[in-house]
């Protein structure tokens, strides 16, 4: 019968980053790391900062007018805020609403687009 024998040691994880116990002396290295490593670039949309107040009211009153729309639309077809099993349209939006096992789900389909939406209301 043979033995051999086997040496090991201990092993210690040390973390470098410092928020994780790491040595602070490693800050800087590791945000000049990350900044280099960074390609996300910040674009800010100039045009927003360049508006007049006439633009910005009308813009105002463009978005407080298509929301009395569609208030008065939803009235329309839903009468008292019902929601009702059916399929719906309005001007390119095609909208079905029907019961599922997870809840009341509404499918929009923008049809110029063909963009789709999903919205399921839980029991």
């Amino acid at each position: 019968m043979s033995y051999s024998v086997s040496y090991g040691q201990d092993l210690v994880y040390q973390p470098k980053n410092p928020a994780f116990g790491g040595d602070t002396f490693n800050y800087q290295w590791l945000l000049s790391s990350a900044e280099a490593q960074n390609t996300f670039t910040e674009d800010f949309d100039s045009n927003l900062d360049d508006r007049t107040d006439l633009e910005r009211f009308t813009e105002s009153l463009n978005s407080q007018l298509l929301s009395q729309i569609s208030r008065t639309l939803f009235t329309e077809q839903f009468g008292d805020g019902e929601l009702t099993e059916g399929t719906f349209s309005f001007g390119t939006l095609f909208i079905e609403i029907f019961p599922s096992g997870e809840g009341l789900v509404i499918d929009i389909l923008d049809t110029s687009t063909g963009d789709q939406s999903q919205i399921i209301i839980p029991n």
